[in-house]
């Protein structure tokens, strides 16, 4: 079976041993709520108010929302950072019972249904021995087993709303509240907005750099071989200078392309990100290959950044991994693109170095994620996340 084929049957499994413990789980939960509940109200009416749960009931309510985090961490794929008290917790398992048993219901419905028609079709093709004395015929057949499909179906997306629920449970109550939510985004928007201002900053301070010590020194030797020439009463003497100095110009204007390249290569707004990575690997002093499979072509922003996470990566590698090759995987699905850069050098590459903190910054500027590993002795890996929406 294929690796694509293989992911949905093992999230279905998952899915499945993740509603078949809940519902486990979902019984010793009503125990614990039945129990806590008592001792809650009575610590309500001593204190007179709204009082902390009792510690014998907190502990243990804290470590089954624990327990139920993971499962769902774990085997339903949802996971969430938030932080919540034992009220929170007692909630959140006196909503999730519930929730609990109708997955195990429906669960066991699918039980009975399976072993009733194996019994059936056992019957009817093996032992002879009819199920109600219904004998096997044509109509009959087809007429069971379309109506066992519609009923698998029917139930089959009873699980599927069960595991939304699950999910939709532990985020309204153990999740953070609509207030905390936009607090924090606007802390992320004014964060990445410093960041967005620090990086733009930083670029054209490495502009800077490479136009003063790069095109500016070759202007000036420039500037220098023609004014020899032109004081020079020697014919032969000032041609030889002029050629110089033609050659010097050349030389110029190469190093003038190559950091308006590195500031933004016009390949990236003519045939796009594919054709500008390319060009990256065919201007690298190594070897490296390029796999890009994104179907349609993200959007301006989405290509600038994966350009430039793409381009720092080969050149660290290239100037301080010590690196004999560099593998560069763009991947997309119309919500996301995905870039991976590994070489196989030294390793020790420090994320916090200005090359790798300004891609940080750019690629959280789009809300995208980014990641280094880079163990010592190797391989160097960059990693970013980059929403296309």
């Amino acid at each position: 079976m294929s690796r694509s084929a293989d992911r949905p049957v093992g999230a279905a499994a998952r899915a499945v041993a993740g509603l078949v413990l809940g519902a486990v789980s979902a019984v010793l939960e009503l125990v614990l709520v039945a129990l806590a509940a008592p001792l809650l109200g009575v610590a309500a009416v001593r204190s007179r108010g709204r009082a902390p749960l009792p510690a014998p009931v907190a502990g243990p309510v804290l470590a089954v929302t624990r327990l139920e985090r993971r499962r769902l961490r774990v085997l339903l794929g949802y996971a969430d950072a938030a932080e919540y008290g034992p009220r929170q917790a007692l909630a959140y398992l006196a909503q999730r019972v519930p929730v609990g048993l109708l997955g195990g219901t429906i669960l066991a419905l699918i039980a009975f249904g399976a072993t009733g028609g194996v019994r059936l079709a056992v019957g009817w093709w093996v032992t002879g021995e009819h199920l109600d004395d219904i004998p096997p015929d044509a109509w009959i057949v087809a007429y069971t087993a379309l109506f066992g499909a519609i009923l698998l179906y029917i139930a089959v997306q009873g699980l599927v709303g069960v595991v939304a629920l699950e999910r939709r449970t532990a985020r309204a109550r153990l999740g953070p509240s609509p207030l905390a939510e936009y607090e924090r985004r606007i802390a992320e928007l004014a964060t990445s907005r410093a960041a967005v201002v620090e990086a733009i900053d930083d670029e054209r301070r490495r502009i800077e750099r490479d136009l003063h010590d790069g095109v500016q020194q070759r202007l000036v030797a420039l500037g220098m071989l023609i004014g020899r020439a032109r004081r020079s009463g020697d014919v032969e003497r000032a041609r030889d200078l002029l050629v110089q100095a033609h050659e010097e110009s050349q030389r110029a204007l190469a190093e003038l392309r190559e950091v308006s390249w590195r500031v933004y290569p016009a390949a990236l707004d003519g045939e796009g990100l594919h054709s500008a990575l390319e060009t990256v690997a065919e201007r690298s002093v190594l070897p490296v290959l390029i796999e890009y499979a994104v179907p349609a072509r993200p959007p301006h922003a989405v290509e600038t950044a994966a350009y430039f996470v793409v381009c720092e990566a080969v050149t660290n590698a290239a100037k301080h991994a010590g690196a004999a090759a560099v593998r560069v995987r763009v991947a997309g699905n119309g919500r996301r693109v995905g870039v991976r850069v590994e070489d196989d050098g030294r390793g020790g590459a420090d994320a916090s170095g200005g090359g790798l903190a300004g891609l940080a910054r750019r690629v959280a500027a789009l809300d995208g994620t980014f990641a280094v590993t880079s163990p010592r002795g190797g391989p160097t890996v960059v990693t970013a996340e980059l929403p296309c929406g």
